[in-house]
């Protein structure tokens, strides 16, 4: 989950990370009144999940609160990168002397932390990494270990910071790092953390991932869901503690297990090829010990989409024994009833196959056709796609 900055900024604060004031605001009016409660010049800035805020008009300096409420009006409502805004930070104003870089996020590829600092940070990171990589020091973090002073004194050094800034830095390194481990983010990046002309160091913009696989250890991150801007699809299937992730095509598919199901995928956008160019309508892993229940509500969730044209169940029978996905499937038609008026090709193999294939056979229903391959049942998902 991608927190907006005003929820990265609390979360740094609320681990001791060095932060200016802020105040959301949803109206020009509430901006305003932020403005004046900071007081001195204030900072107005969109708050959507993207970057490239400043550059598309997002971020303006208001010197009087008139200034703050004038400029949300212009920002409020702006399109940045397909993201609407629909909320400002009013933040107090800094006096910057220089600005810096710095995240930790996950190394998949190496199965570890990595660290990534620059003593030229601002809006040109992306640039930089680019045309001056040497300028973008790329330190492993052993999990284990973390971010200890010591860590953090190198990962200065290997940035480039002059002597006399890095025991000034590495502590906010340290901070910053506690943030990604408590809270198990995935990412924490601040882009720029400066050196005010006071001589402070201030972590002025916040960018947080955190991993949802660890939402049972943080009750309190439900909270920073955008529950206003979820796909209703997502949040539906989320309720139902389903593995589903939303595409833009047009057979719905269903399947046991990750790895299954991408094949799926694959394979449906192979045989929509030759049917007009029909692709997946979605991901969705109903696991290897799911009940008839949740193929319930798979179904439920995928019917529900619009764009869904037809439905491929593709199952292999092991800890989810394929008498119960058919029973399943016939248990959410009955719940759809007429709602359900799309197709459904359903391709069964492994334990029960041939019981799930009877309690399917034997309900008869005038939308579930039975395939003996994924293949088969692949290119019939696509053809009733394209034929409706």
């Amino acid at each position: 989950m991608d927190l907006f900055e005003y929820q990265a900024r609390d979360l740094f604060e609320q681990h001791g990370v060095p932060v200016l004031a802020g105040i959301v605001a949803d109206t020009p009016e509430q901006a305003r009144a932020a403005a004046e409660q900071l007081g001195g010049v204030t900072v107005v800035k969109a708050q959507v999940k993207v970057g490239g805020r400043g550059k598309a008009g997002g971020v303006k300096v208001a010197r009087t609160p008139e200034d703050a409420e004038a400029a949300a009006r212009a920002i409020l409502g702006m399109d940045i990168k397909g993201h609407t805004v629909h909320r400002v930070m009013v933040a107090a104003g800094a006096d910057i002397k220089e600005e810096y870089y710095f995240s930790v996020l996950l190394d998949r590829a190496n199965r570890s932390y990595l660290s990534l600092a620059s003593f030229e940070g601002g809006m040109e990171i992306e640039e930089l990494a680019v045309t001056r990589p040497e300028a973008l020091a790329r330190i492993e973090v052993d999990p284990g270990e973390g971010v200890t002073l010591e860590k953090a004194r190198a990962i200065a050094v290997a940035a480039k910071f002059p002597a006399e800034l890095v025991d000034k830095v590495a502590p906010v390194f340290v901070q910053l790092y506690e943030v990604y481990a408590a809270e198990d983010a995935t990412l924490v990046e601040v882009n720029p953390l400066v050196l005010t002309g006071g001589g402070d160091i201030v972590a002025l913009d916040g960018k947080v991932s955190l991993d949802e696989n660890a939402d049972f250890r943080h009750p309190a991150h439900a909270e920073l869901e955008d529950k206003a801007s979820a796909d209703p699809l997502e949040a539906k299937a989320k309720a139902s503690h389903l593995n589903y992730v939303k595409l833009d095509g047009e057979v719905g598919v269903i399947g046991n297990g990750a790895g299954l199901v991408m094949s799926t995928l694959d394979v449906v956008a192979y045989a929509g090829e030759a049917h007009g160019g029909v692709k997946p309508a979605n991901f969705l892993d109903i696991g290897g010990g799911a009940s008839a229940s949740v193929m319930a509500a798979g179904l439920d969730v995928i019917l529900g989409d619009p764009q869904v044209k037809s439905v491929f169940v593709n199952v292999f029978g092991g800890i989810t024994a394929c008498d119960a996905v058919a029973n399943g499937i016939v248990q959410a038609l009955e719940i759809l009833g007429d709602s359900a008026s799309k197709p459904l090709v359903v391709r069964l193999d492994g334990n029960n196959v041939e019981e799930g294939r009877r309690i399917l056979a034997e309900a008869n229903h005038p939308l579930v056709t039975l395939a003996l391959t994924m293949d088969d049942g692949a290119d019939k998902a696509a053809e009733l796609a394209a034929a409706n």
